[in-house]
């Protein structure tokens, strides 16, 4: 039976899981200080621990569990990593190098049941949710890659936009975020992490409820709900009638910007049209939200849909601009790899 990753549990939880087998809850903080500021990769590295308690946690736990199964580096240093886990599935992690910092782009599900029709990643359907040791140990896999190197990077940024929905795994993603952010550890601060759903509205209002005090990204794509639904099968669970609340409750419950995003397809929802309808859409949620434009990635499976010329980008920009929208368009990664989220994975798998 294969032991769960010791990533999975926060200080707390694990300062708890020893006291309850009879050991001083301090001796959690060593072992949290070994495995995220010293970072080994092995329970018998960390030499200020008490014997038994090693001992003890080489039986229950594991520390890695995910095999690099392939990496693809690009001109601009961006690497993408496929990780195979311990059940022999395969998933995407992204490292970003940015003027602000290094950012890392992390999967929380195998497959993705959301189903947007323009994305790659929904082209195997979910098999099962990361755990959160899982989520975790995508960061501490690139920050080990990083160490190799000697030049003394760290993983600065987090986004979790990777391959499933991670409202559909909140529990884990939850303890994913307090893990990563806990300031004895990785201390990744609350303002340097975004989370992006595609519009599950209940758990966006359980998010504006929690603790977590992260970044929100909304995938939005669409100004109204019919073109939402062609496009994206979540919007008939969730159209706008309760996405737009929801998000309101986040935005009154937070008080924090939103990022709204919305990629560019080609004559589908990059019209001046499209434009004036967002920004009606966006209303007046101005103060507190910011469109991000993303030009499309194409995908072999998704040849219906196309780029959108740079004329088209600049147009819907200026658009919105001129409506009173703050605006920006994505800064673009990895263009000479397989830049697409999910589309790694996808082409690995048929490989097979």
């Amino acid at each position: 039976m294969n032991k769960p990753s010791i990533y999975g549990l926060t200080l707390d939880q694990l300062a708890s899981w020893l006291e309850e087998r009879g050991h001083k809850k301090s001796r959690a903080a060593r072992v949290w200080d070994w495995l995220y500021r010293k970072r080994v990769t092995s329970f018998s590295d960390m030499a200020d621990v008490n014997e038994e308690c090693l001992q003890l946690l080489e039986d229950h736990f594991s520390i890695l569990t995910l095999e690099v199964h392939t990496k693809q580096e690009s001109a601009d240093g961006t690497v993408k990593f496929l990780f195979k886990l311990v059940d022999g599935n395969l998933i995407e992690t992204v490292l970003m190098r940015h003027k602000f910092g290094l950012s890392v782009c992390v999967t929380t599900q195998v497959g993705c049941n959301i189903g947007c029709s323009f994305c790659a990643s929904g082209l195997i359907s979910k098999s099962r949710d990361l755990s959160s040791g899982e989520i975790v140990e995508q960061i501490m896999k690139v920050q080990h890659h990083l160490d190799e190197a000697n030049n003394d990077e760290r993983v600065s940024h987090i986004v979790v936009m990777g391959i499933g929905e991670p409202f559909d795994n909140f529990e884990n993603m939850s303890d994913f975020i307090r893990v990563i952010k806990d300031h004895k550890g990785l201390a990744i601060g609350p303002r340097h992490i975004t989370v992006s759903t595609s519009g599950l509205a209940p758990k966006i209002i359980e998010f504006a409820d929690s603790d977590l005090q992260v970044n929100l990204a909304i995938s939005l794509h669409a100004p109204n709900n019919e073109l939402r639904t062609r496009i994206m099968k979540i919007n008939r669970a969730y159209p706008l009638e309760k996405l737009m609340p929801a998000i309101d409750y986040y935005l009154e419950k937070s008080n924090r910007r939103i990022t709204l995003e919305y990629i560019l397809l080609k004559d589908v929802n990059d019209q001046k049209e499209h434009a004036l309808e967002l920004a009606e859409l966006v209303g007046n949620r101005k103060k507190l939200a910011n469109v991000n434009l993303i030009p499309y990635n194409p995908v072999d499976e998704h040849s219906q849909y196309q780029r959108s010329t740079q004329e088209s980008i600049t147009a819907f920009y200026d658009t919105l601009k001129k409506q009173g929208v703050s605006v920006s368009v994505r800064l673009e990664h990895g263009t000479d790899i397989d830049a697409a989220c999910g589309q790694l994975r996808s082409k690995q798998i048929n490989k097979a």
